[in-house]
């Protein structure tokens, strides 16, 4: 069912109201339409997908079906191991219990049910291999690719990744792809694989005006989008749900508000599904330290992500944990300029792996391991710097690094950085001091910082930080280089920077939830009709970040889990 865009919804009663059209909320609202039930999803932003749109679209479900087909096997025991290891005092036996033995039932039944398909992550390492039980890979899968000429006038209508992490409009996608477009001017091979791509995404922009090959969390958006509409999910978009409905104790609904105005819409069931508040800047201060001290937050979440989910929680008698060991998803995210006069949200998630590069906050020292994890990379910056100083460092590299991986919105070569330059976006100096001079650093132990590091990379060591020591360092820097993937000397000028800042991927602090996603009030007990997944539903990882895809594999797999609950009390 594709719904006029513009109109209010003609239907005001359904079995099942999503208020979101991430992952979670479009696995809840494709799950309850195959068990029959009516649905409807409510989008406030113009476009379908969330977060999810903009993400990797990977997924941590140990056990799942494509691992298993592709003949990877592992104790029950071992994941759970692995994250108690992590979490520590913060495991949740009920919760994990129920994730890891939900997970593979969730992705059997959307790759049985939808349009929903899975690569295996069979190379993809957890983030913490130093610690026993991690997986040296089979416990990720990623979002199969998707021709988005299949979604037809959805097409128009699904979010597109954010532009700085595409080539012009066109996402690529991880592992080969991305190696392919990183060695495109220096391997045959992957010359003609780009130059495919390439032809195809022009063809695209004169056709479509954007990209139809579709990968990553979009395609993930895509394919659920595509399910939801054959499912006969009610899609509506540019709907803000304002406040629920509530007799007697149980919530009945919601009022949504849009361009052509209010209307309620009643429900046996309401799915928060927001993506939680990256950009709520209120609970911004209460949540995140550097934000109240003074350091603005930076998110790379799409701008409506505003907390109206928790709100909505909250009016009904739901509650946000505070008890979490890090309320955000953090990431490194640097501030390109764009031609339209605005200011993007770059995630470094995979530049800071690449061998000649290091990062360093004011005073020219390293402060982390910069190959290591995204959240951990930001937790090292926040403990590095004094209270109350401003929470920023420079990613520093040299031209052979810049030509041949690019930093931030920077693409490699031949791809012109002018713009960046002439914007102060990329700064560059012809000698290390004059690079530290433009940016502010302290030029004489930025020297020394530099020259200590490249001491250690003829030995493949990095003496003060150990880049490279884990799979997951390794399996993220360059295969071609070595003895160490993640280390390469800064040596040929001129020298490059970019500005980091504190940023998210989104949030992990969420509404207070049980094993069946059902919002649990002050005195821990659901909330008759209301539910929250994704990051409406406070992190069953407590806000640890054990591996990627803790976020989109929770997401679906309780948005599913949602779903089934729902159905099975219609039946009963």
């Amino acid at each position: 069912m594709v719904e006029n865009a513009t109109n209010l919804p003609p239907v005001r009663r359904v079995d099942v109201l999503v208020i979101g059209s991430g992952a979670a909320g479009l696995a809840a609202a494709v799950t309850a339409a195959v068990r029959g039930l009516s649905v409807l999803v409510a989008e406030k932003a113009p476009q379908f997908g969330g977060t999810t749109a903009f993400s990797g679209g990977w997924l941590w479900v140990p056990h799942n079906p494509d691992v298993r087909a592709a003949g990877i096997e592992e104790s029950e025991e071992e994941p759970r191991q692995y994250l108690r290891n992590i979490l520590g005092k913060r495991y949740d036996d009920r919760k994990i219990d129920t994730y890891l033995k939900a997970g593979p039932q969730m992705a059997d039944f959307f790759i049985r049910n939808t349009e929903v398909k899975f690569l295996p992550g069979s190379a993809a390492p957890d983030f913490h291999g130093q610690l026993p039980a991690a997986a040296k890979g089979g416990r990720s899968m990623v979002a199969a690719p998707y021709d988005g000429n299949v979604l037809g006038p959805l097409l128009s209508r699904l979010r597109q990744p954010i532009p700085e992490t595409t080539f012009l409009g066109m996402g690529i996608a991880s592992g080969a792809d991305l190696y392919h477009f990183l060695h495109a001017t220096r391997k045959t091979l992957s010359f003609l694989h780009v130059s495919r791509r390439v032809t195809r995404h022009l063809k695209d922009l004169v056709i479509h005006r954007r990209s139809t090959q579709l990968v990553n969390g979009n395609a993930l958006a895509a394919r659920l989008l595509r399910s939801a509409a054959d499912k006969g999910v009610a899609l509506h978009e540019n709907l803000e749900a304002t406040r629920l409905t509530i007799e007697n104790g149980r919530v009945t609904g919601a009022i949504l508000s849009g361009p052509q105005g209010t209307c309620p819409i009643k429900a046996q069931a309401v799915i928060l599904a927001t993506g939680g508040f990256p950009h709520d800047t209120l609970r911004q201060q209460s949540h995140f330290p550097h934000t109240s001290t003074g350091t603005p937050h930076a998110s790379a979440a799409p701008q409506e992500n505003n907390g109206g989910g928790l709100r909505l929680g909250e009016q009904a008698g739901g509650h946000v944990r505070e008890d979490l060991a890090d309320s955000g998803a953090w990431s490194p995210v640097s501030l390109p300029p764009r031609r339209d006069l605005t200011t993007g949200r770059f995630p470094h998630l995979v530049d800071r792996a690449k061998p000649g590069l290091i990062a360093v906050t004011a005073d020219g020292k390293r402060f982390a391991n910069e190959s290591g994890p995204y959240h951990d990379f930001m937790r090292a910056l926040f403990a590095a710097l004094p209270p109350g100083e401003p929470v920023q460092a420079w990613l520093i590299c040299d031209t052979i690094f810049l030509h041949r991986y690019g930093l931030g919105a920077v693409k490699p070569f031949p791809v012109p950085k002018g713009f960046y330059l002439r914007k102060g976006y990329l700064k560059r100096g012809k000698t290390i001091t004059d690079l530290a001079t433009a940016c502010g650093i302290n030029p004489t132990v930025l020297t020394q910082t530099i020259a200590t590091h490249n001491a250690g990379v003829t030995r493949g060591e990095d003496i003060e930080f150990g880049r490279g020591s884990t799979l997951f360092q390794r399996v993220s820097g360059d295969p071609d280089i070595g003895p160490n993937p993640c280390l390469a000397p800064i040596a040929k000028a001129p020298f490059y920077a970019v500005r980091i800042v504190p940023g998210s991927l989104g949030t992990f602090a969420g509404l207070d939830t049980d094993e069946h996603a059902r919002v649990l009030d002050e005195n821990s007990q659901p909330i008759p009709g209301l539910f929250a997944v994704g990051n409406d539903m406070s992190s069953i990882m407590g806000g640890h970040y054990p591996s990627g895809g803790i976020t989109l594999g929770p997401a679906m797999t309780f948005g599913w889990l949602a779903a089934n609950f729902i159905a099975n009390q219609q039946e009963s």
